[in-house]
This record gives structure tokens, sequence and C-alpha cells, in this order.
């Protein structure tokens, strides 16, 4: 009975921290919104409206109310779908987003692919030989990931890797020649190319999509491998570290199977908040590289002011690191049983 309360009781604060959240989500969005210097009204009818055509405008919108109602009323329309209308594109912002969302997933996947299979063994091999040379190697590898601007390496990787040796693709998500070529089932070039029996659009979607994902996994991989090295470091200082040397395990054992093993449930956590970052965090990297992702889009709406778009993006990136966190403690409950 006691142990049915504590789990309820868990379950119901976790949900209530959840739910405390959201709303504060939701004030940050509408605040961003209200108070930001873009006029809303402004960017939908254009600079040369009269003030009659502004002034109704601005009671479309409800500008004209006060601040509490127009809350009510934005709270309503995030629970009703209603997001409103791009004033760049003319449609519902969830129908851009829900098109553009694929391509900086399919980037964001590919990227932390790289930045973990990269980070992670970075990271135990540093602490492992930690003061010798292959833990300066590593440290070095990381801070150049870290310090380097992602505009900067992005446009010198295209004029080395593109233009000077064209070992990859340019611009873009494919070439133009395959433009229309493939229906878009999923969102998701490589799997709608496969679909479609179109291996050399699957070839040229991959081949374009090598490059950004490898300086986007890069710069991932930098912290992912600090953060690995440094818990790992505080794994092979422990006491049982010694027991299990004594006991008869190989070095190599300790490694995997007792210092290895304690620490995946914070890379859990490190991994899926690098997730996030990526996920709203590739505005630069599709900037140079003319993705047509997520980033591309808040960018866009963001110059011309249409805050329906930029408070959707925004209230979007939230809902992402709650998800993501969510899926963290799921994921917790699987590798360590003990936080049940």
């Amino acid at each position: 009975m006691l142990k049915n309360r504590i789990r309820v009781w868990s379950l119901s604060s976790h949900l209530g921290s959840i739910a405390a959240t959201l709303v504060g989500l939701l004030v940050l969005t509408f605040a961003i919104g209200r108070f930001m210097p873009a006029d809303p009204a402004r960017a939908m009818v254009g600079e040369d409206a009269s003030r009659e055509v502004y002034e109704q405008a601005v009671r479309d919108l409800g500008l004209d109310r006060p601040v509490w109602q127009q809350f009510l009323h934005y709270l309503g329309d995030v629970f009703t779908g209603n997001f409103g209308h791009s004033i760049r594109t003319g449609r519902p912002v969830i129908e851009d987003i829900i098109h553009v969302m694929p391509a900086t997933i399919e980037l964001a996947t590919f990227a932390i692919l790289i930045g973990a299979g990269l980070g992670i063994p970075l990271g135990i091999a540093a602490a492992v030989n930690k003061d010798r040379w292959q833990d300066h190697l590593v440290r070095v590898f990381s801070l150049f990931g870290h310090s380097m601007p992602i505009f900067w390496t992005g446009m010198i990787a295209l004029i080395v890797f593109y233009a000077h040796l064209g070992w990859v693709g340019g611009s873009g998500r494919m070439s133009q020649f395959y433009i229309g070529m493939v229906p878009s089932r999923t969102g998701f070039l490589l799997i709608d190319s496969l679909l479609a029996g179109q291996p050399e659009v699957f070839w040229s979607a991959l081949n374009h999509l090598i490059l950004p994902a490898s300086l986007l996994g890069y710069s991932s991989s930098a912290y992912i491998t600090r953060m690995t090295r440094s818990f790992m470091l505080d794994q092979l200082s422990q006491e049982y570290m010694t027991t299990a040397r004594v006991k008869g395990l190989s070095r190599r054992q300790t490694i995997w199977r007792h210092a290895f093993i304690n620490i995946r449930v914070q890379l859990v956590t490190i991994v899926a908040l690098a997730y996030g970052s990526l996920l709203e965090g590739a505005v630069l990297i599709e900037t140079v590289f003319a993705w047509p992702g997520f980033g591309q889009y808040l960018t866009s709406n963001l110059i011309i002011g249409d805050m329906n778009a930029v408070m959707t993006c925004v209230l979007i990136v939230g809902v992402i690191f709650i998800g993501l966190n969510l899926l963290s403690d799921v994921l917790y409950r699987l590798f360590d049983p003990r936080t049940k």
C-alpha cells in the first residue's frame, strides 16, 4: 500500500511539473509575440497601408483587447490547434512546420548519430588515458569543435569539399535535376526516394546530407566527448573499480562492464539534450547550405516579423525539449531499475 501511494505521489508530482513547465512555456511564447518590437499588424498589411487598414488589422488580430484577454484567446487557439496563418506563405503555420520539419529531423538525426558515435568512444578513450597524449589529442579535437563558428566551418567546407574537390553535394537537399521526381509521402527524402524506387535520388540526397550532418555532428561530438570524459573520470576514481581489478577482472572488463554501465543514464540525458539542440539550433547550418528546414523557416519569418510563425516555432522547440526529457526518464527506468 505504501509503495503504491509513493508511486501515485511520484506520478502526480511528475505530471504537475510537466503541466507547470507547459504553462510557463505558453506564457513565455505569448510574451515573445506581444512584447517584441515587431508589429504583427504592420507586417500583415505592409508599410504602405493606410491608417484605416492598419487599425482594422489590429482589431482582426485582437491586439486592441486587454493583454489578459489576448492571452486567454491565445490559449484557446493553442488547445484547439489553431496557430494562425503565416504572413509569408499564406498557409496555416502548422502546415508549414509539418512541411519543413522532416528536413531538419533528417539532418539532426544523422548529426546526432555522428556526434554520439564519435563523442562517446573518444570521451571514454580520453578518460582511460588521462593526461597522456591520447587525452590531449581528444581534448584539442573537442576544443576545435566547440570553438569554431559553425557558419564559418560550413562555408570553408563547401569551398573545399564541394567546390574544389567535388566529394559531396552542395546546397539544398538534392541536385536540381531530381527536384519533383519523388512524391513526398513521409517528408523524409531518403525514405521517400527508396519508397519511390529512385536510387539515384537517394544517393543524391545522401550526398547532399553528408557534409552539413558531419559538421553538426562534429560540433555536437565536442560537447558529448567532454561530458563523457568527465563522467568516466568520476567512475574510474571510485573504489569499486579497484575492487573489480583485485577480483581479477581485466582493465577492459572494468571499463565496459562497470564504469560504462554506470554512466549510461547520464549519457542518455546528454545525447537527448544534444539532439534537441540540433533540432532547434541548426539555423546557421541550414542557412549556409540552403537547407529547407525548420531553422531556415524560423529565421525567414523572424526577419519579416511573422509572429504567428515565430511563436509557434518557439512553442514547438519547448515541447520538443519537454518530450526529450520525458523520453530520458523512460530510458532511465530501462537502464537503471533503481530509478523505479
